[in-house]
């Protein structure tokens, strides 16, 4: 049982949990997840960890609420507990000096890239931050990365705030002033990181990803979160979450994603409609 010390509500939908979790609070390193369950009839979920506070014994992750699990976890209020909370898992992030390195964020994603930005800083790297949503409201830890990095953009889908366009668009802007880019980190949504891959290769930069698939043991046992990369199969919870971007086979990944898309549907909908847990009980900040 972990139990929730925290809870603020970024942007519509998108929450953030500081959890009380003091061994991975210790051992957790940048590009790290944890698996937790919301209840005993719930599914296994990986998130990964936003932040630790080794002091406090705990650890931030966020989340954005859009099937039956992340809907459950965002109404549990704070001093509750969640059922299991199990990490850290995966690899962590490759952290060394490679000069100028470029982070964006998608979405939730800007989540994940905060760690290892903050890291990458450490090792004095070069950093340009760029991260993007679908509109200005759905932006989140804008400060947060503004401030880590030596660069920054922001872009939004709608033109509301920051650049009009995606993040690989901002990319592109930097390749054409002849920027010096060492390395790119991607982290957000498959169509994004895609994206953001296919225009790299072109100039054959080293670019990295982070994947989110289906998971449910997180151990390498079960199979489930199966991806291809450079023509392998490959566990994303052992082998990951971390790939280059350059060998991963988005295209599947996608189709992967989508697999369970009726029953998540029939999921929510009764969750909503039957579960005591889905009425309104109000927000914390």
């Amino acid at each position: 049982m972990a139990k929730i010390l925290k809870k603020r509500i970024l942007a519509p939908s998108i929450k953030e949990f500081i959890v009380s979790a003091p061994l991975i609070a210790q051992k957790a390193l940048p590009g790290q997840f944890i698996v937790l369950r919301v209840s005993e009839e719930g599914e296994r979920i990986p998130l990964t960890i936003a932040e630790t506070f080794p002091e406090e014994g705990a650890v931030r992750i966020i989340f954005q609420e859009v099937g039956k699990t992340t809907k459950h976890l965002g109404l549990l209020k704070e001093g509750e507990e969640i059922l299991d909370f199990v990490g850290p898992l995966g690899k962590p992030s490759e952290i060394e000096f490679f000069g100028n390195v470029v982070g964006i964020g998608g979405g939730v994603g800007t989540a994940v890239i905060y760690p290892v930005l903050k890291a990458l800083k450490k090792k004095g790297n070069y950093l340009i931050g760029i991260i993007g949503a679908r509109t200005k409201e759905l932006l989140i830890m804008e400060e947060e990365i503004k401030e880590v990095c030596d660069e920054f953009y922001v872009t939004t889908d709608d033109g509301s705030y920051g650049k009009k366009g995606f993040v690989s668009d901002a990319l592109q802007d930097l390749i054409k002033e002849g920027k010096k880019i060492e390395r790119v980190i991607a982290i957000g949504p498959v169509p994004m990181m895609k994206a953001v891959c296919n225009l790299t290769k072109i100039y054959n930069i080293p670019t990295i990803v982070s994947l989110n698939p289906i998971m449910l043991d997180a151990t390498g046992m079960c199979g489930v979160c199966r991806v291809e990369v450079g023509g392998e199969t490959k566990f994303a919870c052992v082998d990951g979450p971390e790939f280059d971007g350059h060998k991963v086979n988005f295209e599947l990944l996608a189709t992967r994603l989508k697999t369970y898309l009726k029953e998540e549907k029939i999921s929510l909908e009764k969750f909503e409609k039957y579960s005591p847990m889905a009425s309104p009980r109000g927000e914390s900040e």
